[in-house]
This record gives C-alpha cells, sequence and structure tokens, in this order.
C-alpha cells in the first residue's frame, strides 16, 4: 500500500503546469503580514474548463526545527464552467490562483498543494527567512 505523500508529483513549474507556483517575498520580518501567492500555470497555461481543472490548493508552513507544519489555508475553486446547457456553458469560472496574508515567528518552508482532477496530486516548496 502506497503512503499517500508518495502519491504527489512534482517537477519545475516553468516547464509543468500543474506544479504550484509560491510568490513572496524570500526574507521577512519576524511578526510582521506579509502577502503569499499560490497559482499554477505561470509559465504554461493550464485548462480551466468543466473536463480539466484544478480543485484546490493547500498551503502549509514548516517552522524550522519543528515536527509538524500548520496549514495557512484550503482554497476550493468551485466553478468550472459547468451548467444545465452542458458543459463549459456556464456563466462563471473560478481561477486557480490565491493569495494569503499571514505572519511567522521563525524562519521555515511554505509547502503548497494542488488537486487536478485529470493529472492528481501535485505540490512545491519555498523556504522562508525571517530576519
Amino acid at each position: 500500500m502506497k503512503n499517500i505523500g508518495e502519491l504527489y508529483q512534482t517537477a519545475d513549474w516553468k516547464a509543468e503546469k500543474h506544479v504550484p507556483v509560491i510568490e513572496c517575498p524570500d526574507r521577512v520580518t519576524a511578526d510582521e503580514m506579509f502577502d503569499v501567492k499560490v497559482s499554477l500555470g505561470k509559465e504554461v497555461a493550464h485548462p480551466n474548463t468543466t473536463e480539466h481543472h484544478i480543485r484546490w490548493i493547500q498551503l502549509f508552513y514548516h517552522p524550522d526545527g519543528e515536527k509538524f507544519a500548520y496549514q495557512v489555508g484550503n482554497f476550493e475553486f468551485t466553478a468550472h464552467g459547468e451548467a444545465a446547457a452542458g458543459a463549459n456553458e456556464g456563466p462563471v469560472y473560478t481561477n486557480h490562483s490565491v493569495t494569503a496574508t499571514m505572519k511567522v515567528k521563525k524562519s521555515g518552508v511554505l509547502h503548497a498543494t494542488a488537486l487536478c482532477n485529470i493529472h492528481g496530486l501535485w505540490e512545491s516548496s519555498k523556504e522562508l527567512t525571517v530576519g
């Protein structure tokens, strides 16, 4: 039996449309708010159709020296152009991009995960320095 961690895929986001891209400062000040943007398809566009879309993005923070990561947010995308009239006939589409505003007390690693309804689970990470 596989562990769920073995199901996550990763790659270079510049060449793979499913990898979450984490954008934020490399260095922040302790206890000061900053924005973290997580998106998909920054270099290679990801489709956003009824048939092929991103269902959710999750963001976690793992402080250096601690055993556990903390969930920053869980962001669901629920409108993909579906409608009673048929696939891609709906009046609304959500975009697979979110911004979370947060603060931290010490350095660590941001982890972003995403689920594509066709291509499964994807992850990426970014180191964050407090100084």
